[in-house]
């Protein structure tokens, strides 16, 4: 299923921005004086080569008392860059007071951050406040892993004319210790783009990784996944920076990085790659259809389980069981050289649908 939105292909950004694939975007977390700005300003566009400069001028944060950016002193900053470097300028807009204050300063590109995509009032004012001026406008995940409130952002901000639209994924938040600072979920982007085919995708590995070892893993798979371009958070000095200090690159580094990702082709017109691939699907399929066939066996097991525990009065979560079988699974998994976080997902999934059923034949 498609969405009646007539986004701007990719080409047309490239022809504006006049750039290849992949768009770099780039720069600090946060401005935070006017010698900061310029300084890794100058060094991404000598250094890396880079044309589009982003900055945070106001800074939605967790908790109070900590640095939430230098407000609208900083846009001056920004419009230096722009004057003097000829570079795109981007910033962060959380209102239609921020709006305002950016288009006041020439800013080239906008974009919605994760807090503002979960919160329609929020996009809606955005929305209102960009009617009639058709600037550029990137649009990053929410938070939460919601497809329908990304599309609704998407949708609001498009509804009022802007037709150079991107998205930006930069994970989404989970509880508890974890590898990434946000999950990356790639399935979420990808049928995000089923959606919206022609959309530019965008990959925010900074904020995905939450540290700077992690950002060229992650800038590789956006790649290898068709993404289009990427935003990385750099900083002159890294170790002096007012926010996100662990996850911003040098300028150097950052170039560093973007020389040693692989940009990889597509099929396209080549018949023989086509075809292998074509036969590589295809067994694909036929584990598939088995796999259906199988789940569907497994279910009508659970059916008449269910039925028994019915007659029988038995509660329907037997802990005991599940246990073992969940350690039985994932020794089993090892030694297939099967991922434990998969395999421990996919039966979870399994798990709750068979719950799902027994309960329905006990209740009913």
């Amino acid at each position: 299923m498609t969405h009646d939105v007539n986004i701007k292909s990719f080409n047309a950004w490239l022809k504006f921005l006049g750039k290849k694939r992949p768009i770099c975007i780039a720069g600090p977390c946060s401005a935070e004086t006017e010698v900061q700005v310029m300084k890794t300003a100058k060094q991404l566009k000598e250094t890396a080569g880079l044309t589009i400069y982003r900055s945070g001028i106001w800074k939605p944060r967790t908790r109070p008392n900590t640095f939430e950016g230098v407000g609208e002193k900083g846009l001056p900053w920004l419009k230096r860059v722009k004057d003097e470097l000829n570079m795109f300028v981007t910033t962060e807009v959380a209102n239609g007071y921020h709006v305002e204050k950016a288009l006041k300063y020439d800013i080239d590109i906008l974009w919605i951050g994760a807090r503002s995509t979960a919160n329609p009032f929020v996009v809606q004012e955005i929305a209102n406040a960009l009617k009639g001026v058709n600037i550029p406008v990137m649009i990053k995940n929410p938070i939460n892993p919601d497809i329908a409130l990304w599309l609704g952002a998407v949708e609001r901000v498009h509804s009022v004319g802007i037709d150079r639209i991107s998205a930006i994924h930069r994970g989404f938040s989970s509880f508890g210790a974890k590898k990434y600072r946000n999950l990356p979920q790639w399935q979420i982007p990808i049928e995000f783009r089923n959606y919206i085919p022609n959309i530019p995708m965008i990959c925010d590995p900074s904020h995905i990784a939450g540290n700077k070892e992690r950002i060229e893993e992650i800038s590789q798979r956006a790649m290898d996944l068709n993404f289009d371009g990427l935003i990385i958070e750099s900083h002159f000095n890294p170790e002096a920076a007012l926010s996100d200090a662990q996850q911003q690159l040098t300028p150097k580094k950052l170039k560093k990085l973007l020389d040693k990702i692989q940009i990889r082709k597509l099929v396209g017109k080549n018949e023989k790659l086509s075809n292998t691939l074509t036969a590589m699907r295809s067994l694909i399929d036929d584990l598939d259809a088995s796999l259906l066939d199988t789940m569907e066996k497994r279910m009508k097991i659970v059916e008449t389980i269910g039925m028994f525990k019915k007659q029988n009065n038995l509660i329907v979560l037997q802990q005991k069981r599940w246990d073992e079988l969940m350690r039985k699974n994932l020794n089993i998994a090892k030694k297939k050289g099967l991922s434990k976080t998969f395999v421990n997902n996919f039966f979870k999934f399994i798990h709750q649908e068979s719950i799902n059923k027994q309960s329905k034949i006990i209740n009913d």
